[in-house]
């Protein structure tokens, strides 16, 4: 087989074996093809605004991109990206045209990033998915004889000044021909009609998707969302509506709330009067023992599809309360940015869970990452970068990718280690997002972004002459949905003038008022984010803490107050210092509208 690193289709054989031989052949050249992505890439690219800036003159070898182009951000690429938003056609990154822009991660601003995409990144996704099953199926057999209930859904999506579409990567792929019209695929069927996927309203949504699944229940063989925060809260919708479920199973009719058109009259094909059915749901669910209830009511569940790395590792336990402990395959790693590769070995432990990035997806550079000697990055002296081929086992790395619609040698923000190597294919863990604190759901809140917060809450505090010496905070996920906690501890010059309760509400809100939209929409559209909580702990709480990190070890010369707590030990501390307990009493704003 000839070294080729534009692969992206798959013949349909049915027992997956041409998708595993090509895995192997595309790990086994990892090198070769990594250069040959590169030269596509500049080749295609050669004529952009971008590339010329930096004098490549056309070239196309490593030596001459990587001496000529810098490593950027997205602050640095905004310029340009906000050309491409307001309807400049012109070839400023990429010589495709921009298709849409696929929204990530919010700014310090606020705002998504805007990931500029091609027509021909649909055929990368859906390349990488076409690999999924084929690894999956030798570990769990008969897989083609049942459905997957998977919980999926579309998110808001915008229109940018210059009329280009503005979405989620997911809600793209979600609506694409590619996923509407595909074809038959016995190891994808699905319990969730598209209708119901597709469907913008989240309640009508999750309501019918959850409806399906218990009418197929005997058909189920996994059971999943994208993220574990997303199980978890298909769970807590059926404690919450389990009774009117098992109505309409009962009934044969449909839920009211429930408008759709379309999803009206594809449930009307589905939906028969099972008084069975809807007596067993009822016994089920009406109890207060909601432990193993998956098992319970999806017996011929084989495993849950769910991420749970990075920030979803926090919902593990919660997963193996409703689950019995289901194996949690993790298959994939892929961002807005772009897709990277598979787990080839799903079935492991999520603390064991590594990825194998395929060479073929874009170009992938490395950059050596140190928490205690972060690499301060200059044009004037460039960082030495790490091919995909020359990482080293166990070291960490920070992901720099360079894809075929235009981003250029781009910062991610993983952070990487290496476990091991596929062939000549490195594999590795993903340790975390860079500089990221809280997160619950899609939403990444950093350190800047929580005191900036903070800072504005605290204004609501000054008429009572009381400030906010020392903050730290968590992310409580045993709540469903999860939400932020955020410990203060006050000063006040006037006790008897302290602030009320009702003011320390209003500083929740003026907090979720000044986190990004991804955290606002998840509190506001998606419901994947409760209200944020502020405890005020006692006095001299924050003392405590700094003697109890001294008595195990830590330096009284450097000790800094976490700004975000996990550990058990820290968080009883707290807890048992806490006075009081406020909310927010509303949601914050957020529409779908991009701010100008």
């Amino acid at each position: 087989m000839a070294v080729q690193s534009d692969s992206l289709s798959l013949p349909r054989d049915q027992n997956g074996q041409d998708a595993l031989q090509l895995i192997q052949h595309l790990t086994q050249n990892t090198d070769p093809i990594q250069n040959q992505v590169l030269r596509q890439i500049l080749h295609q690219n050669a004529d952009t605004e971008y590339l010329r800036r930096f004098g490549l003159n056309g070239a196309t070898d490593r030596d001459t991109f990587k001496s000529k182009v810098p490593v950027v951000s997205y602050e640095d690429l905004r310029p340009d990206i906000e050309r491409i938003a307001n309807g400049d056609r012109t070839p400023i990154l990429c010589a495709h045209p921009i298709s849409e822009f696929l929204t990530s991660s919010g700014t310090s601003a606020g705002e998504r990033k805007l990931m500029p995409t091609i027509d021909e990144d649909m055929d990368r996704r859906q390349f990488l998915y076409s690999l999924q099953m084929p690894v999956m199926n030798q570990y769990v057999s008969d897989l083609d004889k049942g459905k997957a209930l998977h919980f999926l859904f579309i998110k808001a999506e915008s229109k940018t000044p210059g009329g280009l579409l503005a979405r989620p990567v997911l809600t793209s792929y979600y609506k694409s021909e590619q996923f509407r019209k595909r074809p038959f695929d016995p190891y994808n069927v699905l319990t969730s009609p598209n209708e119901a996927i597709l469907c913008p309203d989240s309640f009508q949504s999750m309501y019918t998707q959850m409806l399906c699944g218990l009418i197929m229940r005997h058909e189920v063989l996994r059971v999943g969302a994208v993220f574990a925060s997303g199980l978890l809260r298909a769970i807590r919708f059926l404690q919450l509506n389990w009774d009117q479920l098992a109505h309409d199973i009962h009934t044969g009719t449909l839920n009211p709330k429930v408008t759709d058109p379309s999803i009206r009259e594809c449930m009307s094909k589905i939906l028969n009067p099972d008084p069975e059915l809807a007596t067993f749901i009822k016994n089920e669910c009406s109890g207060e023992n909601w432990e193993r209830i998956i098992v319970r009511i999806w017996p011929n569940t084989k495993y849950l599809d769910v991420i749970v790395t990075g920030a979803m590792a926090q919902y593990i336990p919660t997963l193996d309360y409703y689950s019995g402990g289901l194996p949690k395959p993790c298959t994939m790693y892929a961002s807005s940015e772009c897709f990277f590769g598979l787990n080839l070995k799903p079935m492991s432990e999520p603390s064991d869970v590594s990825y194998t990035i395929l060479p073929n997806m874009g170009y992938f550079e490395f950059l050596p990452h140190d928490d205690d000697s972060p690499v301060t990055l200059s044009r004037d002296s460039p960082p030495r970068l790490v091919d995909l081929a020359d990482v080293e086992l166990g070291k960490f790395y920070e992901l720099i990718i360079t894809t075929y619609s235009g981003l250029c040698r781009y910062r991610v923000g993983d952070i990487l280690q290496v476990t091991g190597f596929h062939n000549s294919d490195p594999q590795f863990r993903f340790v975390r997002r860079k500089n990221v604190l809280l997160s619950i759901d899609s939403d990444k809140t950093d350190e800047a972004e929580l005191q900036k917060a903070i800072e504005n809450a605290s204004e609501l505090l000054k008429e009572f002459n009381t400030s906010v010496v020392e903050y730290t905070s968590f992310a409580d996920t045993k709540s469903i949905p999860g939400h932020y906690v955020i410990y203060w501890e006050l000063f006040m010059k006037d006790s008897p003038h302290s602030p009320t309760s009702e003011v320390l509400n209003q500083c929740c809100l003026a907090m979720e008022e000044s986190l990004n939209t991804v955290y606002r929409q998840g509190r506001v559209a998606d419901n994947s984010i409760g209200p944020l909580e502020i405890r005020v702990v006692k006095n001299g709480t924050f003392e405590e803490l700094m003697d109890y990190a001294i008595s195990r070890g830590a330096s009284i010369n450097q000790y800094k107050v976490p700004r975000c707590v996990n550990f058990a030990p820290i968080m009883e501390l707290l807890d048992s210092r806490v006075v009081s307990s406020h909310f927010s009493p509303a949601a914050p704003h957020w529409t779908p509208e991009r701010r100008s």
